[in-house]
C-alpha cells in the first residue's frame, strides 16, 4: 500500500487519516447500480489497484447491488491494509425492482449498520453517514431521531465516526448538537455549487466534504469551457473538474467512481494537477 497519498492527507477526527483523493465504489455493482458486475474480476482489480495507489478513503454503502459491492470490498481487500478507512452509509433499501426505497427508521436504521458490518467483515465502521434528503435534493426534515440511533452505536463501540448526506446547514448544526459530524456528502461539482457556503462552512469546522457526482453522475460533465482548460493544460475534462474540487477548498474528499483500471488510474492522476489562477477563474464563472 503506498505511503504518498493522492491529493494529500486530511485529518477531520483523530484516528481518521483520509486520502483526499479516494475512490466511490458504487459503479461496481450491475447496471443501474444493481446486480452483480458486468466483470467480476476488473472490479475486484479496479479495488486492489486503488489501494496500490495510495487510496485510503473508499465510499460505499450496502443499498450498492444491494450487498455486491460491499461483499466485493471483502472479497478484493480483507483483511483490510492498516489505514484504509471504509466510509458507508444508511438510509435506504432497494427494491426487487431496482428502486430507492428511503429506510429512516431508527431501528432500521440500527440493522441496517449491522448488515454493513457483516458485509464488510468487520467488527466497527469507521465512518458512517446518515443519507437523508429526497431522490430530486435536500429536504428540510428533521434528522435528530435518525443520528442519535446512530450516536447510540457509536457508544456502544460498532461505529467510530458519524457523518451526513444530502442534508442542510441546519440539519448539519441539528445533528451536531447530537454528536460530532467528520463528514459531508452532498451534490457538488464545477456546475453545481448550490453548496458553496456549506463548503466553506465545513473547511472552517474541519468537516471532510466529499462531493457525490463529483463528474455529473449519470449525466457528465460538458462545458466548452472545461474542454477549452483541458485542451491547454494537455489533461482530460474529468481530470480538470476534479482537480479544481481539490483546489476548491482543503477540506473536500474526492470520490469518484468507475469499474476501469485505466479510469481510475486517469482520475487518480487528477491529484497532481495544479490549475493556474486564470484557468480557475474560468471554471468558476460556470456557476453563473
Amino acid at each position: 500500500m503506498s505511503e504518498n497519498l493522492p491529493g494529500g492527507a486530511l485529518t477531520p477526527a483523530d484516528g481518521l487519516t483520509l486520502s483526499r483523493m479516494g475512490y466511490g465504489a458504487m459503479q461496481l455493482a450491475g447496471p443501474g447500480v444493481f446486480g452483480p458486475p458486468r466483470d467480476r474480476e476488473q472490479a475486484l482489480a479496479v479495488l486492489r489497484e486503488a489501494v496500490e495507489l495510495g487510496v485510503r478513503h473508499i465510499d460505499t454503502s450496502d443499498f450498492y447491488g444491494p450487498f455486491v459491492v460491499n461483499e466485493l470490498i471483502r472479497e478484493a481487500l480483507h483483511p483490510y491494509p492498516q489505514g484504509l478507512h471504509l466510509v458507508t452509509k444508511v438510509g435506504a433499501r432497494r427494491g426487487a425492482d431496482r428502486s430507492w426505497i428511503p429506510a429512516q427508521e431508527p431501528e432500521d436504521l440500527k440493522a441496517q449498520v449491522r448488515e454493513n458490518l457483516e458485509h464488510l467483515g468487520l467488527d466497527v465502521l469507521d465512518v458512517v453517514n446518515l443519507r437523508v434528503g429526497v431522490a430530486e435534493g435536500t429536504s428540510s426534515e428533521p434528522l435528530g431521531a435518525q443520528f442519535a440511533a446512530l450516536a447510540e452505536l457509536r457508544q456502544e463501540g460498532l461505529i467510530r465516526h458519524l457523518g451526513l448526506s444530502n442534508v442542510t446547514p441546519d440539519q448539519l448544526t441539528e445533528a451536531q448538537a447530537i454528536a460530532p459530524v467528520v463528514t459531508v456528502q452532498n451534490l457538488y461539482n464545477v456546475a453545481n455549487r448550490q453548496d458553496d457556503a456549506l463548503v466553506d462552512r465545513c473547511a472552517a469546522e474541519n468537516i471532510a466534504f466529499a462531493p457525490f457526482f463529483p463528474l455529473g453522475g449519470f449525466t457528465p460533465l460538458q462545458s466548452d469551457t472545461l474542454d477549452s482548460v483541458a485542451a491547454r493544460l494537455g489533461a482530460s475534462p474529468q481530470q480538470v473538474a476534479l482537480a479544481w474540487l481539490l483546489q476548491r477548498s482543503p477540506t473536500i474528499v474526492l470520490i469518484p467512481g468507475t469499474s476501469s483500471v485505466a479510469h481510475l488510474r486517469e482520475n487518480m492522476a487528477a491529484a497532481d494537477l495544479k490549475l493556474p489562477a486564470d484557468a480557475i477563474e474560468e471554471l468558476n464563472a460556470l456557476a453563473s
